[in-house]
């Protein structure tokens, strides 16, 4: 696959570094989880394998060989030969064919897989893109025109060189069910989990931190959204020493602004910590786009356990569904 048109932030990413952050090592891997595993699951790729993320402005992609590819995540026009690309379902494409994209319709954020998994060098057990150090991925940078991407080999290879269509791409049937599918809507509420320095917060501040509205800063990025509403402000001040910290931490600085930290976040923060996004609202916060809105709503932490179950029982379901589908396809029934 080749890179004609870069896009605004397009970088190879799996589902992270884990184990490696005791050493200073930042976690990064995609910022939605669950539409890149999804992506995967679609093509018959493991969870893992590593996919191409796109950021609000979608790269220009020709395909040099006959694939089978997917893509998750947000609506970002994506197109082949002027006629729309559907999301969440396995796409043939044939050699020759370019994938464009256009304006953003929803979310920012757009998972590519292709079949195989993109054959990039396992650095530190993973293949995610670290930019600002310059590790994994392709070169360890952001894709750039003219870059061309391999494709590891895949058990479908066989059964793509059987398909017959007619025009550049042809979409399967089927897809995933919606109750799967995260909901990317503008100006979502955020379910969270109390931090252990909620307390030391004024009483004002919690109550504002529970119903204000924080607008996303355009200085936000991968490594953090920087929030911006009233001030919260501290009972008193305090030295906290530095402790690990993970995806979804808000952090609140001496000016009072929190920060929620994201997938390419610091590996350790000594900010008063007043919350942690629950995991099962990363997709959605993953997708909203500077400029936007957000509130908090707190969730217990069984509340938020069972709710992650539910969702990881049907990531199962949809596996055992696409294989299934694979089946029917291989005899000819797609």
């Amino acid at each position: 696959m080749k890179v004609l048109e870069q896009g605004l932030s397009t970088t190879v990413q799996d589902l992270g570094r884990i184990g490696f952050q005791k050493y200073g090592v930042v976690v990064g891997g995609v910022m939605d989880e669950v539409a890149a595993k999804i992506a995967n699951i679609l093509i018959g790729n493991n969870e893992d394998d590593a996919v191409v993320e796109m950021t609000l402005i979608g790269p220009t992609l020709l395909f040099q060989q006959d694939t089978l590819i997917s893509l998750c995540g947000a609506d970002l026009s994506a197109s082949i030969g002027g006629k729309p690309v559907p999301l969440w379902k396995p796409i043939f494409v044939k050699a020759g064919s370019v994938l464009r994209f256009g304006r953003p319709q929803q979310g920012c954020r757009t998972y590519l897989a292709i079949a195989g998994g993109i054959d990039v060098p396992l650095v530190m057990e993973s293949r995610s893109t670290y930019v600002r150090g310059g590790i994994g991925g392709y070169q360890g940078r952001a894709l750039q025109k003219g870059d061309v991407l391999n494709f590891n080999p895949s058990d479908l290879s066989k059964f793509l060189r059987m398909q017959i269509w007619s025009g550049p791409f042809k979409p399967v049937n089927w897809t995933v069910s919606s109750l799967i599918k995260p909901v990317y809507k503008k100006d979502p509420q955020i379910r969270f989990i109390k931090g252990p320095q909620f307390d030391l917060f004024t009483e004002k501040s919690k109550g504002e931190f529970l119903s204000e509205k924080y607008k996303v800063t355009p200085n936000s990025d991968r490594m953090g959204y920087r929030l911006s509403a009233k001030a919260l402000k501290l009972t008193t001040n305090v030295e906290l020493l530095s402790e690990a910290v993970t995806m979804g931490t808000i952090q609140v600085p001496k000016d009072g602004q929190p920060i929620i930290l994201m997938a390419d976040r610091q590996t350790i923060g000594g900010y008063p910590k007043i919350g942690y996004v629950a995991s099962i609202d990363f997709p959605v916060l993953s997708q909203v786009l500077p400029g936007e809105n957000l509130t908090f709503k707190e969730i217990s932490i069984p509340d938020a356990q069972r709710l992650l179950l539910d969702r990881d029982q049907m990531i199962s379901k949809v596996k055992m569904g696409i294989s299934l589908a694979f089946r029917r396809m291989k005899n000819g029934s797609y």
